[in-house]
């Protein structure tokens, strides 16, 4: 949450509604230089399923 509200400030309603794979993008999951790693990723997404 606090990467797309704060870091990346969307708001709210667009938060919730990016796909998991959205928001990997938008943190740079996919790049060569990556905010977060892959399992940083992973692990966030197991600590906050919904």
């Amino acid at each position: 949450m606090t990467l797309g509200l704060s870091r990346l400030r969307l708001s709210p309603e667009v938060f919730w509604r990016l796909s998991l794979p959205e928001l990997a993008a938008m943190a740079g999951a996919f790049a060569d230089q990556s905010g977060l790693t892959r399992r940083e990723v992973e692990t966030l997404m197991r600590r906050f399923p919904d």
